[in-house]
Formats: structure tokens, C-alpha cells, sequence
């Protein structure tokens, strides 16, 4: 014979298995079963010293940056690490290269250059490409045309898919919008790749 707390118990057991059997029931009845993963790719993240790299990470981060300073061991300048830029392009599937857009003439053809020499690199060409021109709250900021015009984007666009896409620190969505179209690009290009084999 049991006691009293040994049924007491057994019932709570019951009902534990009973309102999770329920539950389990109640998602397969309603549909609501795990969504599938989304896809990952592997990206790059390139671009000058004072480009704004950090900046857009840390808002995508969903972090503070009123306190952002260069990037620890990197502030010496962009040329320093440049050359080292290489180590990281193995397995890339997508390149995103963030410049400011309001920066100087000079500054600004400095990074037509960098950018131009960066894509020779065989392990990125023909890779779709993401340009997050940030620096657009600035007043000296440039739009589309000229940057594209500055950038000589239009010969780009014979061996990678691009994508040019203004942001500044206070506009996250126009960050996820240009990262999303990215995502599009490189979604799109592993079905073609899946659909060959």
C-alpha cells in the first residue's frame, strides 16, 4: 500500500508527463515546430583606419558606441596591417569593405586604390561585394553617384556582384539592409553552386 505522499508523488509525476505530452501535442497540432537554421557564410571585413569597421560592428552587436576608440593595435594605421589583410581571405565567401564616405579627396582615392588592389587577390575575385559607405550623418558625406564615380565601381561590376550601401552610426537598419542584400547575394549563389554538382 502506498502512503500519501508516495501518491502525492506518483500524481505529480502524472501530470508533469501529462502537460508535457500535451504541449508536444498542442505544437505538432499548431505547426510550431523549430525553424530551420538559417544559413552562415563567411565574410571579410576590410577597410582604412577610421573607416567606421568597429563603429558597425558594435552597433550590430546591439552595444554602446559613444566610447569607441581605434581598434586596439590597429590605430598605427591602415598601411601597417594591410599587408597582413591576406591571412583572413581563406574560405571567404563574401567581401564587406566599409570606407568614409566623407573623408578627403586624397583619403578617398586612397581607398579607390586599396580597394582595387584588395580584390586581385585570388582567393576573392568573383566574390559578391559590400561596400558600407558610412560617415553619412557627416555634412561632406558623398552619395551613390559620386562614390560610385570615385570608386570606379561600374568596372567592378564585371567580376563581382556590388553592392554600395550609405550608413552612419545612427542608422543601423541601412547597415542591416546592406548586410541582408549580401546575405541574398551569397544565399543565391550556393543554390547555383548546389544545383551544378
Amino acid at each position: 500500500m502506498m502512503g500519501s505522499s508516495s501518491v502525492g508523488q506518483c500524481c505529480g509525476l502524472v501530470w508533469a508527463f501529462c502537460r508535457i505530452g500535451a504541449h508536444k501535442c498542442c505544437q505538432k497540432l499548431c505547426c510550431r515546430s523549430e525553424s530551420p537554421p538559417r544559413p552562415q557564410y563567411t565574410v571579410v571585413c576590410l577597410g582604412l583606419s577610421g573607416a567606421g569597421k568597429t563603429t558597425l560592428v558594435t552597433l550590430l552587436c546591439g552595444e554602446k558606441t559613444e566610447e569607441i576608440v581605434p581598434t586596439v593595435g590597429f590605430q598605427t594605421g591602415g598601411a601597417n596591417i594591410q599587408p597582413h589583410w591576406h591571412r583572413y581571405y581563406e574560405g571567404t565567401e563574401g567581401i564587406v569593405f566599409v570606407l568614409d564616405s566623407a573623408c578627403s579627396d586624397e583619403a578617398l582615392q586612397q581607398v579607390s586604390e586599396v580597394l582595387s588592389s584588395t580584390l586581385t587577390h585570388h582567393s576573392l575575385q568573383g566574390l559578391p561585394l559590400l561596400i558600407l559607405a558610412s560617415h553619412q550623418d557627416k555634412p561632406t558625406a558623398r552619395n551613390k553617384d559620386q562614390l560610385t564615380e570615385a570608386l570606379n565601381l561600374d568596372s567592378l561590376k564585371d567580376s563581382h556582384e556590388v553592392v554600395l550601401q550609405l550608413c552612419s552610426r545612427d542608422d543601423l537598419p541601412g547597415v542591416r539592409e546592406g548586410l541582408d542584400r549580401l546575405a541574398q547575394i551569397l544565399h543565391t549563389t550556393a543554390d547555383h553552386e548546389d544545383n551544378r554538382v
